[in-house]
């Protein structure tokens, strides 16, 4: 059974800043999911820094505990959570750095292994996706947080794999399942009012933060968790869907986005999805005056996400016995 390291007997400060104090080991026998760093942010389209987030994300997850109160579930117990380390990138060259993510990843979700990704810029949504594929041959369903559609064509010409490229390239690989991919948080200025029409051809349903406002951040859940069904499905958080007062590190920060609590009630509902793959991306701490607010937000997603699946998990458990 895997536990963080008791802070009642080494302070939280002390030894190595693993996720959450867990155990660091590549071994999967009897592992139900798994923390992965993903130090890559060379396909950025403004400030870089975000191959820094997984390690500030390790550090300030030091204060996450074992019991989640409103989940009612012990979330490290129940799926097994070990920390795998990070894949490591090849600096400047995007095609060598997405292979070896896709070739590193493969085998946990061949061994259904749920991965809990830290990037590295949005970029690497789009291979870790791969993986998912050629491991399991079938595509997923999308849940995407994020202050940005991600469904451009290029940038400065050909530039067609950058952190605002993904979904569409996701969509087009056959990796995400048509009529089931959602956007959550989107509100930034655009190039172009052909964007919208554009976004529209691979997003099913986009609520923007004028949407949660207006509507809720309860009553977004539940719409996203009736749409996204009972099949498999990724998450992918872009910390920029925050507003910059509760993320200020990250590379394209956009003022007006939610709030850490509208985020985490949302998160809060997806216990009632399957998910089989989870990554937070874009904390580029450099940019934080804090030094942590952005990693700590982006360590508690991670726990929320984990809490989510070990809920689902254990409520289907009972319903099977």
């Amino acid at each position: 059974m895997t536990e963080p390291t008791d802070p009642a007997r080494s302070p939280r400060f002390a030894q190595v800043a693993s996720f959450a104090r867990l155990p660091l080991q590549r071994d999967l026998s009897g592992v139900g999911s798994a923390f992965v760093g993903i130090p890559w942010d060379d396909a950025t389209s403004f400030r870089s820094g975000a191959r820094e987030g997984p390690s500030a994300i390790r550090n300030n997850s030091r204060l996450l505990r074992s019991y989640h109160l409103f989940q009612k579930v012990y979330p490290f117990r129940v799926l097994e959570t070990i920390d795998y380390g990070d894949i490591d990138p090849v600096p400047g060259f995007l095609d060598d750095t997405f292979r070896r993510i896709e070739e590193g990843l493969t085998p946990l979700f061949a061994a259904k292994v749920i991965p809990f990704i830290a990037g590295g810029d949005h970029s690497i949504t789009l291979p870790v996706l791969r993986a998912q594929k050629a491991a399991t041959g079938r595509p997923v369903r999308l849940l995407h947080f994020d202050a940005h559609y991600d469904t451009w064509d290029s940038y400065w010409g050909d530039k067609r794999y950058t952190h605002g490229t993904w979904v569409r390239r996701a969509y087009e690989e056959g990796l995400i399942e048509r009529g089931h991919v959602f956007q959550v948080g989107i509100r930034s200025s655009l190039y172009s009012a052909d964007d919208v029409g554009n976004n529209a051809r691979y997003v099913d349903r986009t609520f923007t933060t004028e949407d949660v406002e207006l509507q809720g951040a309860a009553a977004v859940a539940e719409s996203l968790v009736r749409s996204l069904g009972g099949g498999p499905t990724y998450v992918s958080v872009d910390i920029d869907v925050l507003d910059p007062a509760f993320a200020p590190g990250t590379g394209t920060p956009e003022p007006g986005g939610l709030s850490t609590r509208e985020l985490l009630r949302i998160l809060r509902s997806l216990h009632a999805l399957d998910l089989v793959g989870f990554d937070v991306v874009e904390v580029a701490p450099q940019y934080d005056h804090t030094g942590q607010v952005t990693a700590l937000a982006a360590a508690t997603v991670f726990y929320e996400g984990l809490a989510a699946a070990a809920r689902h998990r254990q409520e289907s458990a009972s319903a099977l016995s």
